[in-house]
Parts: structure tokens; C-alpha cells; sequence
């Protein structure tokens, strides 16, 4: 941790002392201790924006292609399911799920690698969806990616031979409308400290909360070593890895 932020994790630590209920929100900066890049695409996992097959990686992960041609869609999901399953949970997962024991925590996650709840993180909701999750479009019946193993390209129900799609949004897709609500009823019944961490705030369904959140008095913080479109809008804004933010303000909070 450098020096210049030592204060300003003080300071967080110190509304933490104090605080109930604290709402996380994280993207794929979160992840980048884990091995993954941070790319915004599903799983955060191109750093180039096109692919072997000259299309950028947004067609490629795009609902009409997958529509249209499942298998080179799933070939770049199982690329991204291969990564995250060579990946583990950080320490900065791990501190917020020992947070449990002192907060009402609830991570709000970009992320669809499925690590804060393998963290041991109670209350995750999954905006874009968990990679780990598999469904049949046709009779929605659920799988684990273990249950599919060795996984064809692109694989198919067991009961139905229907075709089989991660638990993931698209690009072209809207955001699984449970998860929406859920967030809402979050966020109506308010926080004392909430985090921004690793996203690059880009999106209205970001941005907003914390916007509004702070408006209404909540203490709001940042954690990116770039500055994003919230910065200006957050009490504090901590440039540095998410890992190394979190791992201060969780040793700040056991020293006092």
C-alpha cells in the first residue's frame, strides 16, 4: 500500500467501525489477483478486442451469433470457463466474506467467475450470471459444467438434446430481471458504506446507486487504480489493485 493512501484507508476503516450494512460492488478488477485480465467482455477474459476469426469478441459473445452459431460462441465460453476454472478466489474475495461475521455485507458482482461465492461471500448477487451454471433453452433443465464433462462444442441436453447455454448475459441481452429486483430492494433499504471496486462504473445500473447512494448520505468508495466516471462523485477514491485496498482496510479494521 503506498504511503500517500495510508490516510484515506484510515478513513474508510474508520466508517466501517461504525457502520451496519455495507453494500460491495465489484467488477472485473476484482479478479485481476485471481489471473484474469480485466477486460469488460463476459468473464473478463479478451484483452483484444477481436479473435482468431477477424470478428471482435462483443459479435462473438452476442446473442445472434449464438443463435445463429452456437458452437463458435461456446468455443470462446469454454475458453473463458477454462480460465476462471484455473483461477482462484484472492485474498480480496476472502477478506469481504470474513466480513460477514462483522457486517450486512451484499456484493453486487459484474463478474461471472463465481469467486466471491467461493470465497465464502453469504449474499452475492450475480448480475451477469456464473459461468458455472449451465441450462437446456429448450426444457430449462439445470446443469453444472461437471455434469456435462468432457463438454461438446456446443454441448446438448442429456434429457432433451436440446441445446445448452451458460447462466451468463450475452451481449444483446438484458440482465436476469431476479437479480435487478433483488438489487433493488437492496439498495431501497439503504447502506452506510458502500463500495465501488474494480468496474469501471460504465454502465447506468452501476453508476446510478452509487450516485444516489451517496446523495442520500451514504459514505461511498472507490477502489481503481484508474479513475472512472464516479470518482468525482465517491467521499473517497483509493488508486490502487482492489486486493491490496482491501487487505489494508481489513488490517486497519482489526487494529482499531
Amino acid at each position: 500500500m503506498r504511503d500517500d493512501l495510508v490516510p484515506a484507508v484510515e478513513r474508510v476503516a474508520a466508517r466501517l467501525r461504525g457502520a451496519r450494512r455495507v453494500a460491495v460492488l465489484t467488477g472485473a478488477g476484482m479478479s485481476v489477483a485471481s489471473g484474469l485480465p480485466t477486460y469488460r467482455g463476459i468473464g473478463g477474459l479478451y484483452n483484444d478486442m477481436v479473435v482468431d476469426e477477424g470478428m471482435p469478441i462483443e459479435e462473438i459473445l452476442h446473442a445472434y451469433t449464438f443463435a445463429r452459431n452456437p458452437a463458435l460462441t461456446w468455443k470462446y465460453i469454454a475458453q473463458i470457463e477454462r480460465a476462471c476454472r484455473g483461477a482462484v478466489a484472492n485474498e480480496g474475495h476472502h477478506v469481504l466474506a470474513r466480513w460477514d461475521a462483522r457486517f450486512d455485507v451484499r456484493v453486487v458482482t459484474q463478474n461471472v467467475d463465481g469467486f466471491h461465492r467461493a470465497a465464502g461471500s453469504r449474499h452475492v448477487i450475480e448480475l451477469h450470471g456464473n459461468l458455472g451454471e449451465l441450462k437446456c433453452i429448450d426444457c430449462e433443465r439445470q446443469y453444472t459444467l461437471g455434469e456435462l464433462e468432457p463438454l461438446a462444442l456446443p454441448p446438448r441436453c442429456l434429457h432433451c438434446d436440446g441445446l445448452i447455454r451458460p447462466n451468463v448475459v450475452l451481449f444483446g441481452e438484458m440482465l436476469p430481471s431476479a437479480a435487478l429486483d433483488d438489487f433493488d430492494t437492496e439498495l431501497r433499504r439503504g447502506f452506510d458504506v458502500m463500495f465501488s471496486i474494480g468496474t469501471s462504473a460504465g454502465f447506468p445500473y452501476i453508476q446510478q446507486p452509487v450516485i444516489e447512494a451517496a446523495r442520500r448520505g451514504t459514505y461511498t468508495v472507490e477502489i481503481n487504480p484508474d479513475g472512472t466516471l464516479l470518482s468525482s462523485s465517491v467521499a473517497e477514491h483509493l488508486a490502487c489493485p482492489a486486493v491490496d485496498a482491501l487487505q489494508a482496510i481489513d488490517a486497519a479494521l482489526v487494529v482499531g
